[in-house]
């Protein structure tokens, strides 16, 4: 059988190299770095559950994967402009979002993986910078020249009770918001740009203070945190027999940047392609295309409607019965996105002319 050889340990690379490695195959991963997640500090990011009608759970053991990190279900959060603010609940029985650690600590996503990868006799090559043109799949991460978006902030140890708050001004994340995310003792505070980077450090600073104003934090060990993201429509899933997942893809979400859950289901994919025989490109194609399209009429909704605050947006949302289910149908291009989305490109393109639009 056939060595599969895949350049990247984030979660879509770790998420095929499973499955082919549990189908027989023997893989092997080539990580740059040290470790995976290096690059993270133990940070806590949102595993979204608006996107799908599947809880991601149910996904993540569809996918073959096992829930060996940490992974603490939210059902309530609540959004501030500093004038406003606004507190939304799930249905019973369904989580907003899950929080995950992120990063080289124990209990998170990427040593979860890394972990069942292990186990299902992958060969993780550390520190060796794989030969692109000798891999089947390319799992690098953010396209560089393709950036939309970049987050900085602290990870730490607290004793505050879970919380999620987000903040939304462009005085603490240009066109973008704040979060600060308690769980289980872990906290992460972080602002996320979607534009004016030279002025992330400002940001974070006015995040800092405005969180401090709105609860009383305890910020014990405090480690830097951060990343940027890069999206794309001209989605490149397959070039010369070589397979691209996740961000390297273009695969990310254009609106809030939860894209883990496209990630891994890319890595999946990929490896179903593999194993079956399946045309990778036509199965993401198919799964991601108007997913894709409707984050990019919701980046534009969000950029022209976020006047006066983006009070407008929040009202709407928490006028609805189910916020979660109303967010699920604006993550998979309904009517009303599909008659915005001729309009939305242009203005679009114009706006990100560095991005494939």
């Amino acid at each position: 059988m056939k060595k599969i050889r895949i350049a990247g340990a984030g979660p879509s690379g770790l998420t095929a190299a499973i499955n082919l490695a549990k189908a027989g195959y023997e893989v092997e991963v080539f990580e740059k770095a040290t470790d995976v997640g290096k690059h993270l500090k133990g940070g806590l990011q949102g595993l979204e559950n608006w996107s799908d009608k599947k809880d991601i759970v149910d996904e993540l053991r569809e996918m073959n994967l096992g829930i060996n990190f940490d992974l603490d279900p939210f059902y309530n959060f609540s959004v501030s402009n500093g004038r406003k603010s606004w507190d939304f609940e799930a249905d019973p029985g369904t989580p907003a979002f899950y929080l995950v650690k992120r990063g080289s600590v124990p209990g998170s996503l990427d040593y979860g993986l890394k972990e069942q990868a292990l186990q299902s006799g992958v060969n993780i090559r550390f520190q060796e910078k794989a030969p692109l043109e000798e891999m089947d799949i390319i799992a690098t991460g953010p396209v560089k020249n393709e950036v939309f978006i970049a987050a900085k902030g602290i990870a730490f140890d607290t004793s505050m009770d879970d919380m999620a708050i987000a903040f939304v001004d462009d005085r603490a994340a240009y066109l973008g918001y704040s979060y600060l995310l308690v769980t289980n003792g872990s906290g992460c505070m972080c602002t996320v740009l979607f534009d004016r980077f030279n002025n992330v450090g400002n940001c974070l600073e006015n995040t800092k203070r405005i969180f401090s104003e709105m609860v009383e934090l305890d910020i014990q060990n405090p480690r830097p945190d951060g990343g940027i993201g890069s999206f794309s429509l001209g989605c490149q899933f397959e070039s010369n027999g070589q397979l691209y997942v996740g961000e390297v893809a273009g695969l990310q979400d254009m609106v809030w940047g939860f894209g883990m859950r496209s990630a891994m289901r890319s890595g999946y994919l990929a490896a179903r392609s593999i194993i079956h025989g399946e045309d990778y490109e036509k199965a993401a194609t198919e799964c991601f295309r108007n997913k894709l399209k409707a984050s990019l009429v919701n980046r534009y909704i969000w950029e022209r409607f976020g006047a006066r605050n983006y009070s407008m947006i929040f009202d709407a949302l928490k006028g609805t019965r189910s916020p979660p289910k109303y967010m699920q149908s604006f993550h998979n291009f309904n009517y009303l996105q599909r008659l915005a989305y001729p309009f939305a490109i242009r203005k679009m393109r114009d706006r990100y002319p560095e991005l494939r639009l």
